[in-house]
């Protein structure tokens, strides 16, 4: 159980004295019942410039996730494929653009704030929409924060979530710890999400593991949504 419960991209970041101490962190881990897909912010703006190298890709498209974000499409469109195999909801989750919410104003820090294009927050076109999907815009990192999400959750009768999108050090973290604080289980699939930076991927994945989700690879989502290994939560 511990090899495999650390089996994940952190382990060439987290040292061996870390692991050590967070040893009682170790279980086995599950996918919830009713779960739904929560895609977090997979809009055009993180995958301008194509998949180049970050550090190259950011001088021109600062919000870009370069070749991160280009990797995690392939693996992304699986799992897609496969929710919607399995009727499984599909949330989104974007920025909010209207301007009677004056988005303009919503921001994190006090950086400097670029002309964006118009199309900017719609989700891309690898992930495009279908009908009766449901889109959440927000204007917090978080999914949940301020948001009508939780009573769309509960009339669609999801009792826990697996967790796509970006960024993984951001909105993907901002929204499991709300998901978490809600009493919903999420299941972040570690293929499926990405940032800017490897490293805070990592280790924000390491964080989530172990306090408020359960990390998986797609394969494992896979064998756990085609009826292998399944527990429901109580």
């Amino acid at each position: 159980m511990p090899d495999s419960f650390e089996n994940h991209c952190w382990k060439d970041v987290v040292s061996e004295e870390i692991l050590e101490i967070y040893q009682e962190y170790h279980r086995e881990t599950y996918m919830g019942r009713s779960p739904g897909l929560l895609a977090i912010d997979l809009y055009n703006l993180v995958f301008e410039g194509g998949a180049r190298p970050v550090p190259e890709v950011v001088k021109k498209f600062p919000s870009s996730c370069g070749i991160y974000a280009w990797n995690a499409i392939k693996p992304t469109q699986e799992l897609f494929a496969l929710a919607r195999a399995k009727n499984i909801p599909v949330i989104y989750t974007t920025s909010e653009t209207r301007k009677e919410a004056k988005p303009a104003a919503v921001h994190a820090t006090n950086r400097r704030i670029r002309q964006l294009k118009t199309n900017a927050y719609e989700i891309y076109e690898a992930f495009k929409p279908e009908p009766g999907d449901l889109i959440i815009y927000k204007e917090r990192a978080s999914g949940f924060f301020g948001t009508p999400l939780v009573a769309h959750l509960t009339r669609m009768g999801i009792g826990s979530l697996i967790v796509c999108g970006e960024s993984t050090s951001g909105c993907v973290r901002a929204s499991v710890v709300d998901a978490y604080s809600y009493g919903f289980h999420a299941v972040v699939v570690e293929e499926c999400c990405f940032d800017r930076s490897l490293l805070s991927h990592k280790v924000s994945l390491f964080d989530l593991h172990h306090k408020y989700a359960d990390v998986m690879h797609l394969d494992e989502v896979k064998r756990h949504l085609q009826g292998e290994a399944v527990r429901r939560a109580v």
